[in-house]
């Protein structure tokens, strides 16, 4: 099987990531890096009435220094003949999905305490979305832009919330005839609820951890059909494997859930059907650096 240019792209990318990311740890006051492996048989894909089996691969970085925090975040998806690489093909698509969110703590940066109740400290985020998705349909090239507050909640480990606004564009077939494609298309911006949480449970070893998107209507899509409010609620519970090896925090399994519902602004009640309305177990490992 010859393997598609986008693999071989996607696997540069992602090494040469590592080790930016290798580097750029030493100027942080503390980092985690991590690469992972999840799979399920139950990913949905608007407009596509079957299961699909997908296995995923990430790289993952955190970091902490004086004035704040950084998020970065690539996933790349294979699937299975059920959502094809193109019509009639027996291979699967591909995508690659980043995420980079940075958050500055305005208390570390003027030097006020927000500390109040539940409340551990404010700050504001801003980062983007991208992806690049070679399949029989739509062939998504999003971009994303998000911007707001986000609150960080006294728990163990984090609890983070923010209310984003989100300006966001695709250009679906840009990679099929006619050269060029459909042309990028801006949605109305809109606003996204969202949680992000890693919380130890008691010195069990497990944790609980994960996200949630509340991500409100986007007005028209670019083929004139109304969006839909979306849900994204994504967690698992990972046991700290690494622990029972004498290297504690390294080596971490565990099972995960996502609960995707009008999946990218589709309504799952329209002529997406199911397709847009995901339930999918998955297995998950991961490893930190």
């Amino acid at each position: 099987m010859q393997a598609h240019p986008i693999s071989c792209r996607a696997a540069l990318a992602v090494a040469a990531l590592a080790a930016s990311f290798a580097t750029a740890s030493h100027a942080a006051d503390w980092s985690d890096t991590s690469i992972g492996w999840r799979t399920g048989s139950k990913f949905a894909e608007p407009f596509n009435p079957e299961d699909i089996k997908k296995n995923i691969l990430n790289l993952t970085h955190v970091s902490g220094y004086k004035y704040g925090t950084n998020f970065f975040n690539v996933d790349y998806l294979l699937s299975d003949k059920k959502d094809p690489a193109f019509a009639g093909s027996n291979n699967g698509a591909t995508e690659v999905y980043i995420v980079y969110r940075h958050t500055l703590d305005i208390e570390k940066v003027s030097g006020m305490s927000f500390k109040m109740g539940p409340m551990r400290s404010l700050g504001f985020t801003a980062g983007f979305d991208v992806n690049t998705k070679t399949d029989a349909g739509y062939n998504s090239k999003k971009r994303m832009l998000v911007l707001g507050p986000t609150v960080s909640l006294d728990v163990p480990g984090f609890l983070n919330v923010s209310l984003l606004q989100l300006w966001e564009s695709n250009a679906p077939y840009s990679t099929l005839p006619p050269a060029g494609g459909v042309p990028r298309y801006q949605y109305k911006a809109h606003p996204m609820l969202t949680a992000a949480w890693g919380i130890p449970l008691g010195k069990t070893g497990l944790s609980f951890e994960g996200f949630m998107n509340y991500i409100a209507a986007k007005g028209a899509d670019e083929f004139g059909n109304g969006t839909a409010p979306e849900t994204n609620f994504d967690a698992q519970i990972m046991y700290d494997l690494g622990s029972l090896m004498g290297a504690g925090g390294k080596f971490k399994v565990g099972i995960e859930y996502q609960y995707w519902k009008n999946k990218f602004g589709n309504s799952h009640k329209g002529p997406a059907g199911n397709g847009a309305f995901a339930k999918t177990p998955m297995l998950r490992a991961e490893y930190h650096f």
